[in-house]
């Protein structure tokens, strides 16, 4: 029923609407896991992983049946960027959705209990605040965590950062070329701890959740695009796979185009990162 919400079709002409159905999907899964859940006292040790898991689940179909409209775009004459422009209302639309994750799950972080995104807070934990990741998990969760030392400069957190979406992007990569699913599942975790991000900025106000969300989404943006981007270079990939043969000039041709994108992706998560460490800061 909920993938009967919104077609890819009418999503392309109107990207907008998507940040509806990621506010009322990411909603939904926050209070399945927060009312379902979190009394079990072995899966609520997961509820940061659950709430990402259902809102993955019920996204899947739309984005599934979003690949497989974008795929029937690609022909022999596709070259790089002019696949990133055939496929950019797809991408708005993706964005869109992410942006609707990102508003429901901060709104929910401050109304139910820090534990729904424990794992969420433990990330920003050992990304923000290494050399006390024991502490500020401590803090914002109540969780004992094994303690830690050492001191981070800039420069060892830039690479921390960097190296951490790199993963993540290879992740996104191996995930689209096997079932298009990479990129949702990214999408969804990567709101979910920019949500819990901002909730930890703002102590929880909800007035300042517009200051909260500006500070993450500055280097958040590009990240996301960045995972959107290698997505799209998998998901070309596997269409070649599948379309044409293996050896052939135009396999080739695919793989090189696939190869600009993710050459592109890796510029885009540099400079995030970059921006992340030594800009935001200065601002907020």
């Amino acid at each position: 029923m909920l993938e009967m919400l919104i077609n890819p079709r009418k999503a392309e002409r109107q990207p907008w609407e998507l940040f509806f159905v990621g506010l009322f999907y990411a909603s939904v899964s926050i209070l399945l896991v927060n009312f379902v859940f979190a009394a079990d006292p072995v899966l609520s040790k997961a509820s940061g992983i659950l709430v990402v898991t259902f809102t993955v689940m019920f996204s899947l179909p739309f984005v599934f049946y979003t690949i497989k409209y974008e795929e029937n775009k690609i022909d022999e004459d596709s070259q790089t960027f002019s696949l990133i422009k055939e496929h950019r209302r797809a991408i708005y639309a993706f964005m869109w959705l992410f942006l609707g994750f990102i508003i429901a799950f901060s709104f929910w972080h401050m109304f139910t209990s820090h534990s729904v995104f424990n794992f969420q807070i433990q990330t920003y934990c050992q990304i923000n605040r290494p050399a006390n990741f024991e502490d500020c998990v401590n803090q914002y969760t109540g969780k004992v965590i094994a303690p830690t030392t050492g001191f981070v400069t800039s420069s060892e957190r830039m690479f921390m950062i960097f190296t951490n979406n790199i993963y993540v992007l290879v992740f996104t990569l191996v995930f689209s070329l096997l079932f298009g699913a990479g990129a949702i599942f990214v999408l969804a975790w990567n709101a979910s701890v920019i949500a819990a991000a901002g909730g930890i900025f703002t102590k929880s106000q909800l007035s300042a959740l517009p200051i909260g969300l500006l500070r993450y989404m500055i280097h958040g943006i590009p990240e996301i695009a960045a995972y959107f981007v290698v997505a799209l270079a998998g998901g070309i990939v596997s269409v070649a796979i599948i379309k044409h043969e293996y050896g052939t000039e135009k396999f080739w041709e695919v793989m090189q185009d696939a190869l600009n994108l993710v050459v592109l992706a890796v510029i885009i998560l540099l400079i995030a990162a970059v921006i992340e460490v030594f800009v935001t800061p200065l601002l907020f």
